[in-house]
């Protein structure tokens, strides 16, 4: 369906936990521990299936499901499998990459279609600082394992000032070897990633320009990501840039957070709860309409760096980032 911009909403993200096994410095403050979630208070497998029902029938066609680390979900095979059946093809998972080589073919079986992996640097002195204790090893592990079953792979990589500056040119080598699409996303001041200066991709860009050749005739704009290639890449160069090239125009997406928060823009606070109104077990129509009206009402743009009443002010595993 349309939002009263005329933007088409067809894209549903569905976070799954806030939990998660690693503690990035721009994501988790140092003292994070995992919590023991009531179950009554996340998103139940009947809730996600109920939510990915009406909202098919609204014309959403693609759903991710995120976290905090969505593989912690015991039930996260059946999810995916559940999705499936009620008619949604277009099935994608955000990951860590942890827990991903011993999970990823039980999830490609399920119907799982694509999987965004967050990885900052390929060196592991520098990955275990910024996850915190994180082993590189299990990550490239599991991108080696998705890869070999086919799945559609994208690195997604946040590039921080004094940080990781020096992982970009092997990020970006990872798409002339093989059929993955590494993408830059710029820093985005929401929770600790407020604690740090994140850097333009622009300068990402221009960076890369001077290190390796591009293919000149190739450029892909697709949603909110502009897609570039190196000269006989096999993967693609991608930049999501939402501080400094606004895409809101392009936006084609609602997320609802593990505790059922509908989220119209990430970073605005979620006021309407799906979960309440799916524990009451209200007519189908009627939770139809409730996420109807909040498609409808997204905002026209992000208020990043403005003055905003209604900005979130939780961490990013708090709001399926």
């Amino acid at each position: 369906m349309k939002d009263r911009y005329g933007r088409d909403i067809n894209y549903l993200r569905i976070s799954l936990t806030e939990n998660c096994n690693l503690k990035c410095i721009y994501c988790l403050p140092e003292d994070f521990l995992p919590k023991n979630l009531d179950e009554k208070k996340i998103l139940s497998t009947k809730n996600v299936f109920d939510i990915c029902t009406v909202a098919k029938e609204l014309g959403i066609n693609k759903v991710r499901l995120t976290g905090g680390e969505p593989l912690l979900r015991k039930d996260i095979v059946e999810i995916i499998s559940g999705i499936k059946n009620i008619g949604i093809d277009n099935i994608n998972l955000t990951t860590n990459g942890i827990l991903l080589a011993d999970k990823v073919k039980f999830l490609k079986d399920a119907g799982l279609t694509g999987i965004n992996i967050s990885l900052d640097t390929l060196s592991e002195k520098q990955f275990e600082s910024i996850t915190r204790g994180g082993k590189l090893s299990k990550v490239i592990a599991g991108i080696e394992r998705a890869y070999e079953l086919g799945l559609d792979i994208k690195i997604n990589s946040v590039i921080i000032k004094n940080i990781n500056e020096n992982a970009i040119k092997d990020l970006a080598k990872i798409t002339i070897e093989k059929s993955i699409d590494v993408r830059f996303i710029e820093l985005m001041p929401v929770g600790q990633g407020k604690n740090f200066v994140g850097i333009k991709n622009e300068d990402i860009y221009n960076l890369l320009q001077n290190l390796f050749q591009f293919d000149e005739k190739y450029f892909e704009a697709k949603g909110v990501s502009k897609y570039y290639k190196l000269k006989n890449s096999k993967g693609k160069i991608g930049f999501i840039s939402p501080i400094n090239s606004c895409f809101c125009e392009s936006c084609n997406k609602i997320r609802i957070t593990s505790d059922g928060n509908i989220k119209k823009c990430l970073n605005m606070t979620g006021h309407t709860n799906i979960k309440k109104y799916l524990d009451e077990n209200l007519d189908k129509e009627i939770i139809k309409k409730i996420l109807q009206n909040e498609i409808f009402g997204k905002p026209e743009k992000h208020l990043f760096g403005k003055e905003n009443s209604d900005e979130e002010i939780k961490n990013m595993n708090q709001i399926g980032g």
